[in-house]
């Protein structure tokens, strides 16, 4: 398979540091699930933990120790069959919402092909022929972290018992109550003008977020904190939810068609059960605070309450812009008891053994707490082309009908993210730690 050219990877030493610190990583976030927990597949978005724990070491397996290294002989011939994700040129594969029903193999088995997977790589590590592929390798399994996160959080949240992942109380958070005050100094202004947008080529980024190239910009500001739960109560109850100017045509039907009346995982919503300024977290139901970011909204319910707040969203070039100036490595370090983002396992308590839950609390940086929706759809840049063979279909097919988020959630490993990094959505998906920070014309 020819070198991912979008790709710019470490070399040695590294590199190898951390194929090993974000396979120890996965095993970690999987650590507390039983094994019906590891199964279980709640909608055909999310999928199961131990699909998750599979198909990132098939991706080891196929594109590197099949391809790179001689004489290799597939662990199970006909498990790629099982946890291929998408990839045409790979071949047939399990139909997506079927992977719920693959109670074989079992957690352990695939721990002893990701054990098996992880020694036969130990040569491909110091090649430097391969570094490009490990990189694209390593982003892939860090998303893969993060979706396994929510993936199960949408899962456990199906029981009625409200079962805990990891049983410690959430955090309080740094942001503020209330409604968004627009007359107010938290903004980023930035004068407009010519900015370059996309990644300049130094270090890793995968191929959608380039080339770099030119974006006229107009004055604008972008606020400087997330929006939180008490502003969105404050949305609530001056019936955002009932209000059909304040909502997109598609926005609308989405609403009435699924009873949408608050954020995902609220007790208020259309499946809270009763439970009433609570949130379903991965420690269970937990009393909400309002001074939080709001998490796990649609597209569509950002774009009512940016509408209500007399703001509107942010193009993905103008949250660009203003996090230039800023660096995900600069964001609030972890606690144990709910950060900012996810670190690797050494930096936790225990050695790599103890993984804390993810929950949004309101740092004062860009990254981190949750992805944020902008305006901007999820198109190709000028010039761009796709990585050449199997890995080319990674993100370039999918520049259809979805909206591009930028920064980082709380579930996202730290060093993952970056200003020019896209990631992408349906407007009416929100299982993911997506939230939202306004924008304004100056």
């Amino acid at each position: 398979m020819p070198q991912p050219e979008a790709v710019r990877a470490p070399q040695g030493a590294g590199l190898a540091d951390e194929y090993r610190r974000t396979r120890r990583l996965t095993a970690a976030l999987a650590a507390p699930l039983s094994e019906a927990d590891a199964t279980i597949q709640s909608m055909e978005d999310a999928s199961p933990a131990k699909w998750h724990l599979a198909h990132t070491t098939w991706f080891w397996e196929t594109f590197l120790l099949r391809d790179r290294l001689p004489g290799y002989r597939l662990h199970r011939e006909d498990w790629p069959f099982l946890f291929n994700s998408y990839y045409e040129a790979e071949g047939a594969r399990i139909a997506r919402g079927d992977r719920g029903l693959l109670s074989r193999p079992t957690v352990a088995e695939i721990g002893r092909w990701r054990d098996h997977v992880d020694a036969a790589m130990a040569p491909l590590l110091d090649d430097p022929d391969c570094a490009a592929l490990i990189a694209l390798g390593i982003a892939h399994e860090q998303q893969h972290q993060e979706l396994l996160l929510t993936d199960i959080k949408h899962a456990l949240f199906q029981n009625p018992l409200g079962p805990a992942m990891w049983d410690r109380a959430a955090s309080r958070g740094e942001g503020r109550g209330g409604r968004q005050d627009m007359d107010s100094d938290g903004w980023h202004s930035h004068p407009g003008g010519i900015a370059l947008i996309g990644h300049d080529g130094q270090g890793f980024a995968f191929d959608n977020e380039g080339p770099r190239h030119r974006v006229l910009l107009e004055p604008f500001a972008l606020a400087r904190a997330l929006v939180t739960n008490g502003q969105w109560d404050a949305f609530i109850a001056d019936g955002g939810y009932r209000d059909a100017r304040l909502w997109l045509s598609d926005g609308w039907a989405w609403v009435n068609e699924h009873g949408i009346r608050a954020p995902l995982y609220w007790g208020e919503g259309e499946a809270g059960r009763g439970r009433e300024g609570q949130a379903f977290t991965h420690c269970g139901w937990q009393e909400r605070d309002p001074a939080a970011p709001v998490a796990h909204i649609s597209y569509y319910e950002a774009d009512a309450f940016a509408t209500w707040a007399g703001a509107r969203l942010p193009t993905e070039f103008e949250w660009e812009a203003v996090a230039r100036g800023q660096h995900v490595e600069r964001a609030p370090a972890h606690d144990p008891a709910g950060g900012n983002q996810l670190d690797h396992p050494d930096d936790w308590e225990g050695g790599g053994d103890r993984a804390g839950p993810p929950i949004p609390r309101g740092g004062e940086g860009l990254f981190g707490d949750c992805w944020q929706f902008t305006r901007s759809a999820y198109l190709p840049y000028p010039r761009f082309a796709p990585c050449e063979g199997a890995v080319g279909e990674y993100n370039g097919k999918f520049m259809s009908g979805q909206f591009v988020l930028k920064g980082a959630s709380c579930a996202t490993v730290r060093g993952h993210s970056r200003a020019s990094y896209r990631n992408f959505f349906y407007p009416h998906q929100r299982w993911q730690f997506t939230g939202l920070r306004l924008a304004k014309d100056i």
